[in-house]
């Protein structure tokens, strides 16, 4: 029933200097020498210090986790070779945004000429799940229903609590500073496909974009792909996290076209009541309440994560995840990226510490 349902997997890395661990540019030679190996599956990101991979079109999750092991294998080992290191967080503890490098393409350039500080300073790291759709059609009726989850996927995901050497008290500060950015948040509904395209055709033809990736949405029916492509999350520490977030997308999706294919639907909440859940979500991550709409009323954010995994429960057998969805438990025992970045601090004081936490966890598991 699930075939359609493959899987790509991007992730934003942080290049540091060894010795300093401030976010360094590599001046692009990570990039250059990994497409060597990995070819297309490596790019150059808007800041120096950052350089972007993505996998195949994976059939599985298990797939998926062998190729994103062999990404952060292989640019670790180039970036070693080149005298930086690597990290995963969906911001650095307390390297300053004014001090890094723009990368030199007319695409950057046009940006910040049009976004100004909002652009230079957005020095965050992100995780983009792309699930494939039989067709657009079936990707918008999945969108607009899986909206309701991304807080609650979201909150597992949360790995930003500091920003420019300050505590911010957020999980998820990344997502804070992107919403400086136009065209960001969740998405509206769309009724129809053609409602969704002839929106992006307004904003191309009164000149708000120039093509349909700047929209930035934490959610987005790709336009050039068919999938459903999910950009909430924070960059995960490791790979057992990043897997069991993916894992937890396909499933949502899945789960959504099996109640279709019972002429059967999730209810649809509006956006402006999701946006409450996600602004909790980027507060608390997994530590708060967030709102059940159903029964109007906070639930423990642990309680509705575990009502999510029933509701996925009968399609993870078919996806061959299970093993992976199991895992969830291990980050609502152990703490999000973020929680554990906080406890590194509490016993440290020390971000320069939290960096090399960070740095470790890299390839914990690859």
């Amino acid at each position: 029933m699930f075939k359609a349902f493959t899987l790509g997997i991007e992730e934003e890395y942080m290049v540091m200097d060894p010795t300093t661990r401030e976010l360094r540019s590599h001046e692009q030679k990570i990039v250059e020498q990994a497409h060597k190996v990995i070819r297309d599956q490596v790019k150059a990101e808007f800041h120096q210090a950052v350089v972007e991979v993505g996998t195949q079109i994976c059939a599985n999750i298990h797939e998926a986790r062998e190729d994103v092991a062999l990404l952060r294998r292989t640019i670790t080992q180039i970036a070693g070779d080149l005298g930086f290191s690597i990290g995963a967080s969906g911001t650095h503890p307390f390297s300053k945004w004014e001090k890094q490098m723009i990368t030199d393409h007319p695409r950057y350039f046009e940006i910040v000429n049009e976004m100004q500080d909002a652009a230079r300073s957005n020095l965050i790291f992100g995780l983009h799940v792309h699930v494939g759709m039989e067709n657009r059609e079936m990707a918008l009726h999945i969108a607009n229903s899986v909206r309701y989850f991304l807080p609650h996927i979201f909150a597992l995901s949360t790995n930003s609590p500091f920003w420019e050497g300050r505590n911010t008290g957020f999980k998820s500060f990344r997502t804070k500073v992107f919403d400086k950015f136009p065209r960001t948040g969740i998405p509206d509904y769309f009724a129809s496909i053609e409602e969704y395209d002839n929106y992006i055709k307004l904003l191309v033809k009164t000149n708000c974009i120039d093509n349909a990736k700047k929209v930035w949405w934490d959610l987005r029916v790709h336009p050039f792909f068919n999938t459903v492509e999910f950009r909430i999350c924070d960059v995960p520490l490791t790979i057992d996290d990043t897997i069991t977030l993916a894992a937890l997308f396909q499933a949502v999706c899945a789960k959504i076209y099996k109640l279709r294919m019972q002429n059967l639907n999730f209810i649809i909440y509006n956006r402006a009541l999701v946006n409450e859940n996600k602004w909790r979500a980027s507060r608390y991550g997994i530590d708060g309440n967030l709102i059940d709409f159903g029964k109007e009323m906070e639930v423990n954010t642990r309680s509705l994560i575990y009502e999510l995994l029933d509701f996925i429960d009968d399609v993870v057998d078919d996806l061959g995840s299970r093993d992976v969805i199991r895992a969830t438990g291990h980050i609502l025992e152990n703490g999000t990226g973020a929680d554990r970045q906080l406890k590194v601090y509490e016993e440290t004081k020390d971000l320069v510490a939290v960096t090399d936490y960070i740095h470790h966890q890299f390839l914990k598991n690859c």
